[in-house]
């Protein structure tokens, strides 16, 4: 028994007073007591205030990642009035889609020939695909970031209800996604208001039905990145069941399409007589797996996980900061690896359908050249596809690089780097997955569309490789950002996600040359078919060393951030 113990045990307890008058510090604490213990709504309490900080948090990437979803899908009429802009035309285009299985898995199924349905039909999928990815990482965010980094332990702390945190995130990702269901509704009412509003209401609905499922995901798992990646494998796997529902299927009727959330978006049909009650399937979905979140965030400790990580021990050795940078970013690698290599399989299997298809149509045939050159339609239509799978690899090299952020946020650097461990050691490990890693994802790429191509592996091979020298601009730019101005290390997400957007949105739009020159991506030679220009290339990487170099010098001389 310790001397506490002998104390406590040796004196009587004092006579309670007749009226004690509770400190304030006291109250304070009874009342967190029970706002996390009691039932009802107590368990809510905090949760205007949590929401109100969850805004102010996201007052830049919400906003930009709906404008950008909202840009993509709003642009497309025109785009498609452009390209066919007679009733015969668009007709033929309907036909063609009926027989060409390869282009629905890519886009899905034609239901009606308006603007408004081929609007639907061209963005759909993929609008309702980033509406998911926000929500999901807006919802993991505000509950399983927040754990991991501590910060809701001391929030819990104060007057929060134990699952005010987990309604304030779904709030949040309601917020975002209502955003852009009225963005998208406004933006095509002149297509039709009932089939605005429920295009705007699908999308939507898909963003939520992800919302919720992080919501659970967060619940089951102790970190973050795990979170993110198991509910981004179920996005990835939806894509997958409608793609090969739709492949079987020309009018999206297939089981494996009624499996997937995008699969129901398809099939509300919007602009071609609305079927309104697949707006129950969101709903429902959403729902159920809303509850299950609140049951599971009732039933566990702030900070545990029902899935705890594995203990150990750790098999091979940590013997320097770069083995360690490998050990915490080899998951990541693997899963980006596995979905350029299945993404370029599945775009080089596509190549000779998507020639077909668009080698009558002027307008299609000019859009894919801007893209990918002038050497032929079939080259063409490959270079643009490598193009997009270069833009892509660009939201890896941030993510990647910006995990030097989260280590110093977290609190996990200052550890690290207080032994003999250097900065520069430190941050090399990280930038060396980062920028090889890039390489390699590109490698598998071009790997993709050889074997799906069945031709030309060399020049692909090479088309894949030039597109690393724009990754890796983009790459430099977030390590300088991380190097000299760390608060403002997501700003980094609004470049790759504006590169994205010009790369994407602005051949189909006709935009001048000169906003196209603003990415990297716009510099470099039109692969394969084109002849390949070095003096670009070497231009740009020598552009990413640089500001890899004055990124480091910044990380060399300022604090270390903290959480």
């Amino acid at each position: 028994m310790t001397a506490v113990d002998n104390a406590s045990a040796s004196t009587p307890p004092p006579t309670p007073s007749p009226s004690p008058s509770p400190s304030p510090s006291a109250s304070s604490s009874s009342s967190s007591a029970f706002a996390v213990r009691s039932g009802g709504a107590r368990q809510l309490a905090g949760t205007g205030i949590l929401v109100r900080f969850a805004l102010r948090r996201d007052r830049v990437m919400v906003p930009v990642w709906v404008a950008v979803t909202g840009l993509m899908v709003l642009s497309m009429p025109n785009s498609l009035r452009s390209l066919y802009g007679t009733a015969a035309e668009r007709a033929d285009l309907m036909r063609q889609m009926t027989t060409n299985s390869s282009l629905r898995a890519l886009v899905g199924p034609v239901f009606d020939d308006s603007l408004g349905a081929l609007t639907a039909w061209r963005v759909g999928v993929y609008a309702g695909a980033l509406a998911a990815v926000m929500s999901l990482l807006v919802v993991i965010r505000h509950t399983r970031d927040e754990e991991e980094s501590g910060r809701l332990e001391v929030v819990a702390s104060g007057m929060v209800g134990r699952r005010a945190p987990l309604t304030a995130a779904l709030l949040m990702a309601a917020v975002a996604n209502g955003a852009l269901a009225l963005l998208v509704a406004a933006g095509l009412a002149g297509q039709g208001a009932a089939g605005a509003l429920a295009f705007g209401l699908g999308i939507a609905g898909v963003g939520m039905v992800f919302a919720t499922m992080a919501a659970v995901v967060a619940q089951l798992t102790e970190s973050a990145r795990l979170a993110r990646g198991l509910t981004a494998g179920v996005l990835g796997a939806a894509f997958v069941l409608r793609a090969a529902g739709d492949a079987s299927a020309n009018e999206g009727s297939s089981f494996l399409t009624w499996l997937s959330p995008l699969g129901w978006l398809e099939n509300e049909r919007s602009f071609a007589d609305e079927r309104w009650w697949v707006l129950l399937l969101f709903v429902g979905a959403a729902l159920v797996q809303g509850m299950v979140a609140y049951g599971l965030a009732g039933r566990r400790d702030v900070g545990m996980s029902f899935l705890p990580t594995r203990p150990g021990p750790a098999t091979g050795r940590l013997a320097t900061a770069g083995a360690l940078a490998w050990r915490l970013q080899r998951g990541s690698v693997l899963g980006w690896s596995i979905g350029f290599f299945l993404a370029g399989l599945v775009y080089g299997g596509l190549t000779e359908g998507a020639a077909d298809l668009v080698a009558d149509n002027e307008g299609a045939r000019q859009i894919f050249e801007r893209m990918g050159g002038r050497s032929g339609l079939t080259d063409a239509f490959l270079a643009s596809m490598i193009g997009m799978l270069g833009l892509i690899a660009a939201l890896y090299i941030v993510g990647a690089v910006l995990r030097l952020h989260s280590e110093e946020t977290s609190g996990r650097a200052e550890p690290l780097l207080a032994n003999a461990v250097g900065r520069l050691r430190w941050a090399a490990g990280h930038l060396t997955v980062a920028f090889a890693g890039s390489v390699w994802i590109m490698l598998l790429a071009g790997l993709g569309f050889a074997l799906g191509y069945g031709k030309e592996f060399g020049p692909i091979l090479g088309a894949c490789l030039v597109q690393v020298a724009g990754v890796w601009v983009i790459g430099g730019v977030a390590v300088l950002v991380h190097g000299l101005a760390p608060k403002a290390a997501m700003a980094a997400w609004g470049l790759a996600g504006a590169v994205l957007l010009i790369g994407w949105i602005g051949p189909a739009l006709d935009a001048p040359q000169a906003v196209l020159d603003l990415s990297p991506f716009g510099h470099l030679p039109k692969l394969p078919g084109g002849d390949m220009e070095w003096g670009p290339v070497l231009i740009l990487i020598g552009l990413a060393v640089a500001l890899v170099t004055v990124g480091l010098a910044g990380l060399r001389r300022r604090d270390v951030i903290m959480s």
